[in-house]
């Protein structure tokens, strides 16, 4: 890994909070292995659960890129599987397009299709409405269980299929013919698959990505840093650029059956319609990403494999950003990842490649909620070493950037680090309003009280102080 620039060296201690601090959650899940659960403390176990928080309006920021560099990511979107199997004709849906849910019994899922459905209709423009329960529509969303899940596809959170088809159809057969994208003439029915056992925010992100698959691109792309539609996953909600290309994908200049050129002659003129500010901005030069940077990257995220596997593999994705000289969300990807997955041997590795991947993120508005999942981590870093006010600052500044973006699992753990460094100051009012808060927002957030009260633990054991004061009480 040819990281440059060194920190100051750090004391053992220091690396062992750091370590700890890496544990905490992030777009990846827990990296290493973490030690037994230690006992909840009384003022995180006995705190009264607050209502739960909600988000309220959606503020996506407009495309900040040029519609060339646009119109080149939406034919790579539209013409491409996630697999790298090339489309040789456009598929969407004809006329109005209905959404019904079957077997989802959940008010989270029924409130978040619904601000989902309005989002459509007035950001994308599309025609796009709910039906009853169980009523047949063009996009049906059927819940079945987490473990059914992990048994058929272990590798999917959730998925979507391009044919109307239930889970015990499926799971018989999984191999239909019908279940191949690349044989769609137009799009005339799909299933949307999400387990029921899942987190509040868990099921809304499912909704998001797959229903935007469902109804436009099948492809993700990791240089994109403005989308969903990246398997990085560090975007929620669909996002302006999102909502752009859906509206895009419905213009009605295009047509089911055109080829890549014809879609792509039609761009320009259908972008200067929709998005008349990109052709003011400036286009950056094209810079696809290498099939062994997108297998070092996905190998080093895998859940399963060694961990020694897993961290040659992020300094070997690292190594590719370095040498295609990025500094986009790949390059902030690839030292976020090779940071995780150095922190239990390297402290001072780890740290640098946080704070590499924080400058990369922090310079576009696009990354900002990209550089907050990083800020998370080294506000947990500055906690465990006793910066409560440098932890505080981080918090501050990045707290409003996860409500803007709508995870409230990331805010929720700001918050969790926030009330750890008030406690640490002495400063317990503040300290228990900031738990309260995070822990309303971490009931949307998190599968179970048990894992948000446990998370908040972990935050909490972080500060010294905080320990100490809880020792001595």
């Amino acid at each position: 890994m040819n990281l440059t620039r060194r920190p100051d060296r750090l004391s053992p201690r220091w690396l062992s909070w750091l370590a700890a601090a890496l544990l905490l959650g992030g777009c990846a899940g827990s990296l290493v292995p973490q030690p037994p659960p230690a006992p909840i403390p009384p003022e995180v176990a006995q705190v009264a659960l607050p209502p739960m928080r909600s988000f309220g309006a959606p503020r996506p920021l407009a495309p900040q890129r040029s519609n060339t560099e646009i119109a080149r990511d939406f034919i790579d979107l539209s013409f491409e599987l996630e697999s790298g199997s090339k489309l040789d004709r456009f598929t969407r849906f004809e006329g109005p397009v209905t959404i019904s849910l079957a077997g989802l019994n959940s008010p989270h899922a029924d409130r978040e299709l619904d601000r989902l459905i309005s989002r459509l209709r007035n950001e994308a423009r599309l025609p796009v409405s709910r039906v009853p329960d169980g009523a047949p529509a063009q996009i049906v969303v059927e819940g079945i269980t987490r473990r059914d899940l992990e048994r058929v596809v272990p590798e999917a959170a959730c998925f979507v299929l391009p044919t109307r088809v239930t889970w015990d159809e499926f799971r018989r057969n999984t191999r239909r013919r019908d279940l191949a994208w690349s044989s769609l003439q137009r799009r005339e029915a799909v299933t949307v698959f999400i387990p029921v056992d899942i987190a509040p925010q868990e099921i809304r992100d499912c909704l998001h990505e797959e229903i935007a698959q469902a109804l436009g691109p099948l492809n993700d792309l990791y240089r994109l840093e403005d989308s969903i539609f990246n398997d990085d996953n560090l975007h929620s909600v669909l996002t302006g650029f999102d909502m752009l290309i859906l509206r895009t994908t419905y213009d009605p200049r295009l047509q089911n059956g055109m080829s890549r050129n014809q879609v792509a002659a039609q761009l320009p003129a259908i972008l200067t319609d929709l998005n008349p500010r990109g052709n003011s901005v400036r286009t950056r030069p094209y810079q696809p990403s290498p099939r062994n940077w997108q297998d070092s990257i996905e190998r080093a995220l895998a859940p399963a494999g060694s961990s020694a596997g897993r961290r040659t593999a992020a300094n070997r994705a690292l190594s590719v950003a370095q040498d295609q000289g990025w500094q986009d969300t790949r390059m902030g990807l690839s030292l976020f990842t090779a940071g995780r997955l150095a922190a239990p041997r390297d402290g001072d590795l780890a740290l640098e490649a946080f704070l590499g991947a924080g400058e990369v993120y922090s310079a576009r508005p696009a990354t900002q909620i990209h550089a907050a999942h990083v800020g998370m981590q080294i506000a947990a870093f500055a906690l465990a070493s006793g910066e409560y006010q440098v932890a505080l600052d981080i918090v501050a500044r990045f707290a409003p950037v996860a409500q803007r973006a709508e995870n409230a699992a990331l805010l929720a753990d700001l918050l969790f680090v926030q009330a750890a460094a008030q406690s640490a100051l002495g400063q317990d009012s503040a300290a228990a309003a900031s738990l309260s808060e995070g822990l309303a927002w971490g009931q949307f957030g998190f599968r179970t009280e048990a894992e948000m009260r446990r998370r908040a633990a972990e935050i909490a054991a972080l500060a010294p102080t905080s320990a100490a004061r809880r020792s001595a009480a």
